[in-house]
């Protein structure tokens, strides 16, 4: 739109419209003169007939005078009327060449007024200074010079066409986002406010990741181990069985039976340590998710209350694929080449194996472990229909207490001495099936134990995992494990682990 020739075209109009006035005004005064000159031979032509004596010179003269007064009054009037017209082409020019004003989108829409053009005494907000005859913005309540209305956050004058209010301060839209609303940690979008100024969002218990509602039904997939959703711009690493799994807690993921043998030799010594052995050698290995669900399936004595189950203790006989070799990463971040061999578990006493899910982080996979070891151990000494209240509760004591003992210690503890007799005893009660005895022929020497257990100085993020196990224990909903977990935590605060076991294997119930 050519703004600069309309304002040139309603100038010249302007122009015309003064010159045609002032030529109008002429005439005017002109016709006038002449009237008031006839008027004034007429008045001579009756004192010669001597209705009336009056001096014809004196009274000419008088109305001559007054034809001048008449047209000074007129030019007066056309000089406002055209300083008038001057201003009104001056404003309109200014109002051609001026933006839009700005509006402000708030929790509260607050709309501010527009500028505006000051006909009385105003002083700036900011600069406290008069604002003389330029363009000021009413905002807030108060007066600004347009460069005096800035953004709170970065203190650069407001003069895109949206901005924020807030608590009486100002914003540019993008300063106030990073500053007052959360981001998505899935889509990295900002979740942004309602018509109602509310911003709806999830964020994870724990985590306290914040992210947009619809993540929760769109399916975005969550690493299996930590509960956080996979990021757009990550790619989490997807297992054989369908489940993800973050980097983070890849970096100490247990992927095959032989890698995992170190950590349940701890969770052994762990149980020594609280005068609770297990005298019976147990093979442990470790599964994929279907072989676990269809063992699972085959038990018929057991309490299995999860959505998901990731352990479990065998007391049947079963023939159970294991994972003998780790997985490698291919492409599309999936992994390949993992080699499972048949297992025939034999039956040397009432447990027969400890089954675990594959592709869980080390102190996950150990929590698993002293869970189920604990079932093992309660089968082994005689405990009988416990409830499922009880025993799932009591177990997950011990799995919340080996996890404490972990997460106290700057380091995982140093390898277990006389490993090779205990392997030994542990292929001798498995009955394996075609070459699977080569499975424990090649395990490592007690001197490369640490590098398997992962040991050293764990990384804050494992940490960080570690404490997240314990809150899931600590909060999980459900009657069985939740709340079983809650009433045996509390029986051993208040009488201790031994007193507590004494009393469930008298009464079936806690003290």
């Amino acid at each position: 739109m050519e703004w600069p020739s309309l304002s040139l075209s309603l100038s010249k109009a302007l122009e015309d419209r003064i010159c045609d006035e002032a030529r109008h005004s002429e005439d005017e005064f002109k016709e006038q003169e002449d009237i008031y000159y006839a008027i004034a031979l007429s008045l001579s032509e009756q004192d010669q007939k001597g209705k009336k004596s009056i001096d014809k010179e004196s009274q000419l003269e008088e109305y001559k005078q007054l034809a001048r007064a008449q047209t000074k009054e007129d030019e007066h009037i056309a000089k406002a009327q055209l300083e008038d017209d001057e201003q009104l082409a001056e404003a309109l020019q200014k109002i051609m060449y001026m933006e839009s004003p700005p509006h402000c989108e708030t929790e509260n829409i607050f709309q501010p007024h527009p500028f505006n053009f000051p006909s009385e005494y105003r002083i700036c907000a900011r600069c406290k200074t008069e604002i003389g005859g330029g363009e000021f913005l009413t905002c807030m309540d108060a007066d600004w010079h347009p460069e005096c209305f800035r953004c709170h956050a970065c203190n650069c004058p407001i003069t895109d066409s949206e901005f924020y209010i807030s608590g009486n301060r100002s914003y540019h839209k993008l300063c106030y986002r990073k500053q007052r609303l959360p981001r998505c940690e899935v889509c990295k979008n900002f979740i942004p406010a309602s018509s109602k100024g509310r911003i709806p969002y999830m964020e994870h218990p724990f985590w306290k990741n914040k992210y947009c509602p619809s993540h929760e039904h769109d399916g975005t997939p969550r690493c299996c181990s930590c509960e956080r959703m996979e990021p757009r711009d990550t790619r989490y690493l997807l297992l054989d069985d369908g489940r993800k799994l973050c980097l983070e807690c890849l970096n100490s993921a247990i992927m095959d039976t032989e890698e995992c043998q170190p950590l349940y030799l701890e969770i052994q010594e762990f149980y020594e340590g609280l005068n609770m052995k297990v005298e019976q050698q147990v093979p442990m290995l470790l599964v994929e998710r279907q072989a676990l669900n269809e063992a699972m399936e085959g038990e018929k004595h057991g309490h299995h209350h999860l959505s998901e189950t990731r352990g479990l203790c065998l007391s049947e006989v079963q023939t159970v694929p294991t994972i003998s070799r780790r997985p490698r990463i291919g492409a599309n971040h999936q992994f390949i080449d993992m080699r499972t061999e048949p297992c025939r578990l034999i039956r040397r006493c009432e447990v027969t194996a400890i089954l675990v899910l594959y592709g869980l982080p080390r102190l996950l996979t150990g929590q698993i472990l002293a869970h189920e070891m604990m079932h093992a151990w309660l089968t082994l000494n005689g405990y009988r229909n416990l409830s499922p209240e009880v025993e799932e509760g009591i177990c997950q004591v011990l799995a919340y207490m080996w996890l404490e003992s972990e997460l106290s210690t700057a380091s995982g503890g140093d390898a277990v001495p006389s490993t090779s007799s205990l392997f030994s005893s542990l292929a001798s009660s498995l009955s394996f099936s075609t070459s699977t005895s080569s499975l424990f022929s090649s395990l490592p020497s007690s001197s490369s134990f640490s590098t398997s257990l992962k040991m050293g100085k764990r990384s804050d993020f494992e940490k960080k995992c570690g404490d997240f196990f314990k809150h899931h224990i600590e909060v999980d909903a459900s009657p069985t494990y939740g709340d079983g977990f809650r009433r045996g935590r509390q029986a051993v605060d208040k009488y201790g682990l031994k007193s507590t076991l004494k009393h469930i294997r008298l009464t079936g119930s806690f003290p």
